[in-house]
């Protein structure tokens, strides 16, 4: 498998939950050009033209987070990313990761814009406040992992795009819970080798 990455964007989920599965990967950086480190032309592979894509032994080339981590729990069971399918705790497995996407993942677009107002960057806080006021209250039972008491790619996930707040002035100083939990996933070692691996160690 080869991970298609842009150095601390959201397919540094799909680069943490790699190292999870202990599966050998290659990968090879985006540009904003749209241009692979090794030449090829980007677009050619993906024209959504975003990461992650990760491309499969067979030359495949799959794209969207949730899907792509599905796959790598569906494929990798030993490494119990995601309840199995079928059941109650991956409904609520898939409700966690849908909910990070559109709800978090989303709310932290705009604010990469320079067009972006100013004066409309408060209302963005403020959503993205809303949603982590939901999970603060999920971490209250002091759980050490967003689903409970195992590591999932709903946690690489949310890692993942939470690190931007600081760069984006997203102040998460109201959520001790959330910040607790995210230094105790910094500590893992999937995410320690996936940092380091982009450059952001």
């Amino acid at each position: 498998m080869k991970l298609f990455y842009m150095p601390g964007a959201c397919s540094l989920a799909t680069h943490i939950l790699l190292f999870e599965t202990g599966d050998k990967f290659e990968i090879e950086k985006v540009g904003r050009d749209k241009r692979t480190e090794s030449g090829a032309d980007f677009l050619a592979l993906n024209p959504k033209g975003y990461v992650p894509a990760l491309q499969l032994d067979d030359g495949e080339i799959v794209t969207e987070n949730i899907a792509i981590h599905s796959y790598l729990a569906d494929t990798h069971p030993d490494a119990r990313l995601l309840p199995p399918n079928g059941t109650r705790d991956r409904l609520r497995a898939l409700e966690q990761m849908v909910f990070i996407s559109t709800e978090i993942h989303k709310s932290y677009g705009p604010l990469f814009s320079p067009a972006f107002p100013e004066d409309a960057k408060k209302g963005q806080h403020d959503k993205l406040a809303k949603s982590y006021t939901l999970i603060e209250k999920q971490l209250a039972d002091d759980r050490p992992f967003i689903l409970g008491r195992t590591f999932s790619t709903a946690d690489a996930y949310l890692y993942t795009i939470s690190r931007w707040a600081t760069p984006l002035k997203m102040d998460l100083s109201k959520f001790p819970k959330l910040q607790a939990y995210l230094a105790r996933i910094a500590e893992r070692s999937s995410v320690k080798q996936a940092l380091a691996a982009e450059g952001l160690s």
